[in-house]
């Protein structure tokens, strides 16, 4: 049975998944150990990449830039297939919590049943791109990005607020992610509003952890 490619096929997708798995890769060097040499080739093709994607989104965009976005890509993706088989499938120090975390596959047949998350969820919002809110989320008391061992995935209770609410069933938008950051869109009247987001952990049978602090956010 043919296996699912794990590499996105959509390029915006493809896009956040590439720099998802770089930065966790440049913030476990020592622990995975890997050289940093193994990865600045990577980056410059990355750099050129979102260079060359951004320039296919501009109005005036020609085939050229098509073109380029194209070349770039595959470059990209081709190197990212090699650094992963190289370096992080059959690499002991990765575990399958940081396979996960960087939406790479894991080689067993089913997850083991756990108990219900104990800990809480710490967030790290990122606002440096325009009508967009990254949410980055790790481990409370953890300095790796990310959900930890034999934990699926967050939710994130959300809504966009004139006052803080009082607790999280004051937010009543829901969303799920298995791997950090998470990204909200918005658009031009969000803009300046308050977004304010709630997380707790869920195993892979839906048992669910304690919420943790609400945070907040000014949509950019």
């Amino acid at each position: 049975m043919k296996t699912k490619d794990y590499v996105p096929t959509s390029e915006a997708m493809f896009l956040q998944w590439a720099q998802t798995l770089i930065a966790y890769v440049l913030a476990n060097l020592t622990i995975f150990g890997i050289d940093q040499a193994e990865v600045t080739p990577i980056q410059a093709k990355l750099a050129a990449f979102v260079a060359a994607f951004n320039k296919a989104q501009e109005p005036n965009h020609g085939r050229v830039d098509i073109n380029a976005k194209n070349e770039t890509q595959a470059e990209l993706k081709s190197a990212l297939r090699a650094f992963v088989k190289a370096w992080l499938i059959y690499n002991p120090k990765v575990s399958d919590s940081d396979k996960e975390n960087m939406g790479l596959p894991l080689h067993k047949t089913a997850r083991t049943p756990t108990p219900a998350p104990k800990t809480i969820p710490e967030l790290e919002f990122d606002v440096a791109i325009i009508r967009q809110v990254s949410i980055h989320f790790r481990d409370s008391g953890s300095e790796k990005r990310g959900k930890p061992e034999y934990v699926h995935g967050i939710e994130l209770r959300w809504a966009i607020m004139d006052s803080a609410p009082e607790s999280e069933s004051d937010l009543k938008s829901s969303v799920f992610d298995t791997a950090s950051p998470y990204t909200f869109s918005f658009d031009e009247t969000q803009r300046g509003k308050s977004l304010y987001v709630c997380p707790r952990w869920e195993n892979n049978k839906g048992d669910k952890g304690p919420w943790g602090e609400i945070s907040k956010a000014i949509i950019p």
